[in-house]
């Protein structure tokens, strides 16, 4: 099968690519540095030649307005059509779960424009809806001075390693189109404020963390489920605390936080419906 991966250079398009190759598929990432520009158009035509499979992992280089709505509108819009022109059978483009309960978020606005425009599209599409990923943990950590307090949700999440998810969205691509959207999550809810702060236990970043339920989330409030998926998910299989362990740059730290290996832990295992 000729797959093209769109942000296949990013981190999930990459395992997506690597997934992909792997099964045997002639597969392909597409991105500014191969010389395709999604925004401008540049390139697109010419990588779509004879594609049977489009993966949009392509995500904007920057999540405030007017910056984020732009590239989504313009990315996905030039895509779309030209996903058409080629006779693409598979779109699959890559959301977030919760993305319709964030919109006080500009970057989640541009995401649900993104999906409306999916929904829309004249060739057989899937939207994947996934939670964040492990990796993207680190990225909440502001970086403010020593000792000043962060405040983080304590809304539920099912974050997913990012092996997993490239692994789970190369299943959908190789799939035939059928269901609209698929939500894919990791096996186990925590807390966000707690997640945070285990990755800042292995950083050795002694700020305190307070849970809070006003703290936002790139510029959302959440509640409780916003960031954890439907029955009927599919589930990643790697642990968070697994995940953490296999990134620990030496001996694990010492520092006055939760050891998020320790036996204390309350985690959540789920199901996949």
């Amino acid at each position: 099968m000729k797959i093209v991966v769109i942000g296949g250079h990013g981190l999930i398009g990459s395992r997506v690519v690597e997934q992909l190759a792997a099964q045997g598929h002639d597969v392909r990432a597409a991105s500014r540095r191969s010389g395709v520009d999604v925004v401008g158009g540049h390139g697109l035509d010419e990588a779509l030649d004879g594609v049977e499979v489009v993966v949009d992992a392509g995500n904007a280089p920057i999540f405030e307005d007017p910056d984020v709505t732009a590239y989504f509108e313009r990315a996905t819009t030039r895509l779309l059509a030209a996903c058409d022109r080629a006779g693409v059978a598979h779109y699959v483009g890559l959301s977030v779960v919760g993305t319709p309960y964030l919109q006080d978020s500009a970057y989640f606005r541009a995401k649900a424009i993104q999906e409306a425009l999916i929904r829309r599209a004249p060739l057989p599409a899937t939207l994947v809806r996934a939670t964040q990923c492990f990796e993207f943990m680190v990225q909440l950590v502001p970086p403010v001075a020593a000792r000043e307090v962060l405040h983080l949700s304590p809304a539920k999440v099912q974050p997913v390693a990012a092996d997993d998810l490239g692994a789970l969205v190369a299943q959908v691509a190789t799939a035939p189109p059928g269901v609209h959207t698929v939500q894919v999550a990791g096996p186990e809810r925590h807390r966000l404020f707690e997640l945070v702060e285990w990755v800042m236990y292995f950083n050795q970043d002694q700020r305190p963390v307070v849970a809070d339920p006003e703290a936002r989330y790139y510029g959302a409030l959440l509640k409780d489920a916003t960031l954890t998926p439907e029955p009927g998910a599919l589930l990643g299989t790697t642990r968070f605390i697994d995940w953490l362990a296999s990134h620990l740059p030496g001996n694990r730290p010492r520092v006055n936080l939760p050891d998020p290996l320790g036996d204390s832990v309350e985690r959540t295992p789920v199901s996949s419906g």
